[in-house]
């Protein structure tokens, strides 16, 4: 029995050596700001400033910090909710982020399947980009509509290329982009070959993600609710004013403190154990 568990625990330090051992890559040098920016348009919020997202923060922290003093009476418990309640606008631009790319990365193949047809019906290259705006996949049509005004317009295909790059502000769209780009410089025959292996290849990779989101999605949400518990737990407490009291004093302040911190710092780590590999944008 106690090799079994010594075995087990040997599993664990493995698996947590490993999570911090995997290799990243380099965080981005950009402003804060920035990148904050580059998040809202990724998450489809092209229309709301990263200065409109930390307003939004703040304005949640006091409508929570409000409630929670109101309910609870508890200055220390008000602060620990009121910095909860600043993190979830962010959380909600991360949440409709991944979800927008993950329903992107399933319309990518039928996009390259159209551009395909069209290719090998005898349309050009830009002609083909436009008529994916006709009759492509609904949810990815306007980005096209753009690109077709954008090419009738000019005649420049590439600044074309660039505004539809930064409309669909996706990772899969930055690759399909740039491989169409080097398809008309370099020319040749071989663009219907091209198009036919980049569908099997982004369909078996949304295909090998998607198995892989299954089987990691019941620990993260069984860990996220082990997060959660303790705070759920102390909302319970609320009814009864003389338990909170006693969060208002020094020991308290710390206790809720130092509880604040090791949730946190629990959460990035089953984060970071947990993650998969996320696709950036390296091809702007």
């Amino acid at each position: 029995m106690g090799a079994f568990i010594g075995l087990c625990a040997g599993i664990g330090l493995l698996l947590v050596w490993h999570g911090f051992a995997v290799p990243t890559l380099p965080r981005s040098s950009k402003p804060f700001a920035a990148r904050t920016k580059d998040q809202l348009d990724e998450a489809g919020l092209t229309g709301v400033s990263p200065l409109q997202l930390y307003v939004g923060q703040i304005l949640a922290a006091l409508v929570v910090a409000t409630l929670t003093l109101v309910v609870t009476r508890s200055i220390a418990v008000s602060v620990v909710f009121a910095i909860f309640g600043a993190t979830v606008p962010r959380l909600l631009v991360n949440r409709l982020r991944r979800r927008r790319q993950a329903d992107l990365r399933e319309l990518w193949p039928e996009v390259v399947d159209n551009l395909t047809s069209g290719v090998r019906a005898g349309l050009s290259l830009p002609e083909a980009l436009s008529a994916i705006g006709s009759r492509g996949p609904e949810g990815i049509r306007e980005p096209f509509r753009r690109f077709g005004s954008d090419y009738r317009t000019t005649g420049r295909f590439n600044d074309a290329l660039d505004r539809l790059k930064s409309a669909l502000a996706d990772p899969i769209g930055d690759r399909v982009c740039e491989s169409l780009r080097v398809a008309r410089e370099v020319g040749g025959t071989d663009l219907g070959r091209l198009l036919v292996t980049l569908s099997a290849f982004l369909r078996e990779e949304q295909r090998t993600r998607a198995e892989l989101l299954a089987r990691q999605s019941w620990s993260v949400n069984a860990a996220r609710l082990a997060v959660c518990a303790p705070w759920l737990v102390l909302v319970l407490l609320a009814t009864q004013s003389t338990t909170l009291r006693a969060y208002d004093s020094a020991v308290g302040g710390i206790l809720l403190a130092g509880a604040a911190v090791l949730t946190v710092v629990a959460y990035r780590l089953m984060l970071r154990i947990g993650r998969l590999p996320e696709e950036r944008r390296v091809m702007r």
